[in-house]
């Protein structure tokens, strides 16, 4: 085994990282960084103090040798170490809509999830305060609306959001929906059936299900922010 993924269950991009290792079979070793006081180990291999991270072994086992940080970079990785099965679509425009969207999520969806419901609710709660439901409701009936009504324009009756399999696309929307979910609850199936049918339908694969079942016990039971 020569893979180890630093980061914590909670983050998005982490459970990105680490469903993709899943999903194509790969063992690596899952190690817990303490994102609220970064030691200075991984300051160094992070340069912007962002998890995840991966090590490959292999090629370096200290230092920045052999890391990869960033979650993007670190799935473009495992697709050409472990091409099968294929994340990635083959075909061109679809490779493009597919990264599309991964960027979509993991900046736009996740800027709205995480700062906006997340946090306010999940930061006070590590420091034993009283959660920022204001803030998250605010969030949630305002801001998350308008991307949810794109996802699912997008979707439409199908399965998945690009092209017939699992893609990258499908991994980071359903990373960051499984993020609101824990703290607030999935998508309104009676306003946006296609998308809550897909959080569901993807959000329990085995690849993703041991992540959200440790989630699920720190955040213990969501908010009604409706």
């Amino acid at each position: 085994m020569s893979l180890i993924l630093y980061g914590v269950p909670l983050s998005p991009f982490y459970r990105k990282a680490e469903m993709i290792l899943c999903e194509k079979g790969v063992e690596f070793k899952a190690e817990t960084v303490n994102i609220l006081a970064l030691p200075d180990w991984f300051k160094e291999i992070s340069p912007t103090g962002r998890i995840p991270v991966l090590r490959d072994t292999a090629v370096g086992e200290e230092g920045v040798l052999g890391t990869i940080p960033d979650s993007s970079a670190i799935c473009a990785f495992l697709e050409k170490k472990h091409p099968e099965p294929a994340i990635y679509p083959k075909d061109p425009y679809e490779l493009g809509r597919a990264t599309w969207l991964e960027e979509y999520a993991d900046n736009d969806l996740a800027g709205t999830i995480g700062m906006g419901i997340f946090r306010p609710i999940m930061f006070p709660k590590f420091a034993g305060k009283e959660p920022d439901l204001d803030t998250a409701r605010k969030t949630w009936r305002e801001k998350l609306p308008m991307h949810f009504d794109y996802l699912e324009e997008v979707l439409s009756d199908n399965e998945f959001f690009v092209g017939e399999t699992l893609s990258i696309a499908d991994v980071a929307v359903v990373c960051q929906l499984t993020n609101l979910e824990i703290v607030a609850g999935p998508p309104d199936a009676s306003r946006w059936p296609r998308l809550a049918g897909f959080a569901k339908r993807v959000g329990g694969r085995e690849s993703i299900a041991a992540n959200l079942a440790i989630c699920r016990k720190i955040a213990k039971d969501p908010y009604d922010l409706s």
